[in-house]
């Protein structure tokens, strides 16, 4: 292949001591992906993504992201942009179908104690954001990736797609999500050799099966809507969400450019939810008649039906997603190393998903920026360093995701008695203490001046080794 120079086969150099800047194949262009690409553009270390979509599409609903990653945001100058398409997040509603509440949550002290606001947008806005950073040459479509070959004697990785193409590196990364190609690869060989922990082979747990859109109301007839939807006015962000009776919820959000953000939740028994592989990982349109259907009719919590929602979102960007979480043992081997959703599936409930995501892009690019050389002992020291900062970090945001998904929409006996224990006996001082801890950690960039803490709450101390600028300068 030599329509990519920087990742061919025949360009490709042999790794050596004293060559610091190895060649990197990221595979998946999501949002890790595509952080990890500008990271590595930034210190000039020669990559390339291969996505498997054959096109991109704006789908995916609301995000959120906060004082854990923004910093890295503001180190790259790009703060400002994310602020133009976001919303700070301020309240969240849990009300009952009879629209009664039963739980508030308070975000408006979220500024003055990590120093940076929630913010929400949706999700294919950030999207569109990232994508503009990594130059379009460095990324090729169309690559599903369908087996991974270490070649030891040239001391590269090598990738094999579906179209029988074949690209080599010096590093592989797969950043292609819960149903990743590489991590499916890696593990087979692994397996076959004995030394795969067992709970690796163990599926996803599934709890909900949701689907998500974006009404856009921007060109609709603005006093007619601002007078429907109020919150469309507001220069802050409202999370609402309706308990139905059975093992349905939905909800909406308020974002920017007069849109409202919605998800229509179906949760998964127990009993159901295990031993399931049910490969609907894609955010795609999907055949989501039958969900609509019983949803269209339920109230939108500031008025009207959810159906006006959906109305308002075209079709063909409508999504079904399932919702699950699991947490991967095995993070790197050889040459490949896997971040996101391939090694941590999260819940959305605690918002920390696409967070953890970019950490690990964050870690990862420190550990590499960080090579002497591209021996495999160094490489593999460097993803040791990786994971050793990022393993119970996200194994943590896992079991907290879980909860919080419990207190947003979980319908079992336990889901309601954790849902009014938070609400109604846990003091404030609790919730801020827990906000703030999450807060503490922020992995930033290692070649770039520190963000500086403008909260009362707490650091947690850089873990990454750190040059001087004037080094990085030349480095860069």
């Amino acid at each position: 292949m030599t329509d990519q120079a920087t990742t061919s086969p025949t360009t490709a150099p042999p790794a050596a001591l004293g060559q610091t800047k190895p060649t990197v194949l990221i595979v998946g262009a999501g949002l890790a992906g595509l952080l990890l690409g500008l990271l590595l553009e930034k210190i000039k270390v020669p990559y390339h993504i291969y996505e498997r979509a054959v096109e991109v599409r704006p789908l995916g609903s609301v995000m959120t992201l906060g004082a854990n990653i923004l910093p890295v945001f503001e180190q790259l100058g790009l703060l400002e942009e994310l602020y133009k398409i976001s919303l700070p997040l301020y309240s969240a509603y849990i009300y009952s179908t009879d629209m009664k509440q039963v739980g508030f949550l308070d975000g408006k002290g979220q500024k003055e104690l990590t120093g940076y606001d929630m913010l929400a947008f949706s999700r294919p806005k950030l999207y569109d954001l990232m994508r503009k950073q990594v130059p379009v040459e460095k990324i090729s479509m169309n690559k599903k990736v369908i087996r991974i070959e270490e070649v030891p004697s040239e001391d590269k990785i090598r990738i094999y797609c579906v179209d029988n193409s074949h690209y080599e590196g010096h590093i592989l990364v797969g950043a292609d999500g819960a149903y990743s190609g590489v991590r499916k690869s890696l593990y087979k060989q692994l397996d076959e050799k004995g030394v795969l922990p067992k709970e690796d082979l163990d599926n996803f747990k599934m709890a909900y099966v949701n689907l998500v859109g974006v009404a856009d109301f921007k060109d609709r007839g603005n006093d007619q809507t601002n007078e429907k939807y109020p919150q469309l006015k507001d220069n802050f962000g409202t999370f609402a969400q309706i308990l139905g009776h059975d093992n349905r919820s939905w909800g909406v959000r308020n974002v920017a450019d007069k849109q409202i953000c919605w998800s229509l939740s179906a949760q998964v028994a127990e009993p159901e939810s295990q031993g399931l592989n049910i490969n609907n990982a894609e955010w795609g349109p999907e055949a989501n008649e039958a969900m609509i259907k019983q949803f269209e009719n339920e109230p939108c919590p500031w008025g009207g039906k959810m159906g006006d929602l959906i109305e308002a979102t075209p079709k063909n960007l409508i999504s079904k997603v399932v919702l699950e979480d699991k947490l991967f043992k095995t993070w790197y081997h050889g040459r490949t190393v896997l971040i996101g959703d391939a090694a941590h599936k999260m819940l959305p409930g605690g918002a920390q998903g696409a967070i953890n995501a970019m950490q690990d892009a964050v870690v990862l690019a420190n550990s590499i920026f960080a090579l002497t050389d591209l021996s495999f002992k160094n490489i593999t020291a460097a993803f040791e360093t990786y994971y050793h900062q990022r393993y119970s970090r996200a194994g943590g945001h896992v079991k907290r995701s879980s909860v919080m998904s419990q207190l947003m929409a979980g319908q079992t006996w336990t889901d309601r008695t954790i849902r009014h224990v938070m609400f109604n006996y846990i003091p404030e001082w609790i919730h801020q203490w827990s906000l703030s801890k999450t807060a503490e950690y922020r992995p930033q960039l290692a070649w770039l001046p520190l963000a500086p803490n403008r909260g009362k709450g707490n650091v947690s101390p850089q873990e990454c080794v750190r040059k001087e600028l004037e080094e990085t300068a030349q480095a860069i």
